[in-house]
């Protein structure tokens, strides 16, 4: 049977990137893109495109007969910073997708659930250096919460149920094809976007927070080879810890330099950086690379021309 895909969230930060690289794989036919409003962009008009609400159960199914779906991929989520604006509605939002998307593969309606969790998993008793697979776990944000509860639930239906879920546990994220969508790491994304614009930027974390970070690119082959793995290599049915590269507003701030002399920086730290600093500032991943052979390609250097080449 061939593999045929939904991906929920689609119009997202990942959900866009994911979108394309998962057509390429399996085919435009075979990928049907949905969200909660349709927008005037690529991956609705370059193949199948439904408009759902991730909170409604009957529209999932419907779309899962429909087009006959095998895998879906549950991007749909209300991130760090808006969360913490909206909690009763965040945790509504991230929790009962899941357990929809949980529900229809334990009545057998599909073979196999991407879920997306985070570094906002941990808190500030977490060890913050290097951070272990296994650790102690004390979210302070509503996205947090609801993203380490998932992961409870995730194993729970793999464990009772025989689901086939995977996870991984995404650090912060940079593209230069979405805006920033209200995460806390988003700085290293808007910074690019007004070194170009501006040749300045207020930062709103302190120069010293080092936080774990990814270039796209690796995310979504890490995404893609966690899905195309044998089952019995996915050791971890919670979420596997992901690591690309560290470094600090400041880091990235001399990178730029690099490239644009006059670029400057201020710090203006605001909410966000009491999140930012209950959140690791490295991650060990070596049961992803030991498990699935994981293995990212991008450090701050390749990332930054990558950024201001595709931007410009």
């Amino acid at each position: 049977m061939s593999t045929k895909i939904l991906i929920i969230g689609a119009c997202g930060q990942i959900g866009t990137e994911l979108t394309k690289k998962l057509r390429s794989i399996y085919g435009v036919d075979n990928v049907v893109a949905s969200d909660i409003r349709k927008l005037n962009i690529d991956i609705v008009n370059e193949g199948i495109f439904e408009v759902v609400n991730a909170l409604d159960y009957n529209q999932i199914e419907h779309l899962i007969e429909q087009y006959e779906i095998t895998d879906v991929y549950l991007m749909a989520a209300l991130l760090s910073a808006t969360a913490e604006k909206n909690p009763a509605f965040a945790w509504d939002l991230n929790m009962n997708s899941l357990f929809h998307v949980l529900n229809l593969a334990k009545a057998g309606k599909i073979k196999k659930i991407f879920w997306p969790s985070s570094i906002a998993v941990f808190g500030p008793t977490t060890p913050r250096i290097n951070t272990p697979q296994y650790t102690i776990m004390e979210p302070t944000t509503v996205y947090g919460i609801s993203k380490q509860t998932g992961e409870r639930w995730c194993e729970y239906y793999h464990n009772i149920y025989g689901v086939d879920v995977r996870s991984i546990r995404y650090p912060g994220l940079i593209s230069w094809s979405t805006e920033p969508g209200g995460g806390t790491t988003d700085y290293a994304v808007d910074i690019y976007h007004k070194a170009l614009k501006d040749g300045k930027y207020e930062c709103f974390l302190s120069e010293d927070t080092a936080l774990p970070m990814m270039y796209m690119d690796d995310a979504i082959n890490a995404t893609v080879e966690i899905m195309q793995a044998p089952s019995e290599n996915i050791k971890i049915r919670s979420s596997y810890n992901l690591a690309g590269v560290s470094f600090t507003p400041k880091e990235i701030a001399a990178e730029i330099k690099n490239h644009i002399p006059d670029f400057t920086i201020s710090y203006k730290p605001d909410f966000r950086q009491k999140i930012a600093d209950s959140w690791p500032a490295s991650i060990d991943d070596s049961a992803a690379q030991k498990d699935w052979n994981w293995k990212h390609k991008f450090d701050l250097a390749s990332m930054t021309v990558e950024m201001l080449e595709n931007l410009k």
